[in-house]
């Protein structure tokens, strides 16, 4: 299972970590994925995504 929001598609992004010296080695930002149940089927969402949902619903 890839670290994917099936929504949205955002991924894991790629960055530098910083030492205390402003040293750059490599790192990576994963997206906070939630498990929910839409319509019947488990899918696999980051928190922005269910975040945008429940306002969209709320507007209804």
């Amino acid at each position: 299972m890839s670290r994917v929001c099936q929504l949205t598609g955002r991924g894991t992004r790629s960055g530098n970590k910083r030492s205390h010296s402003n040293i750059a080695t490599k790192r990576k930002f994963a997206v906070n994925l939630q498990t929910k149940k839409i319509d019947g089927q488990r899918v696999r969402l980051s928190a922005k995504a269910i975040k945008t949902l429940a306002k969209q619903a709320a507007a209804k």
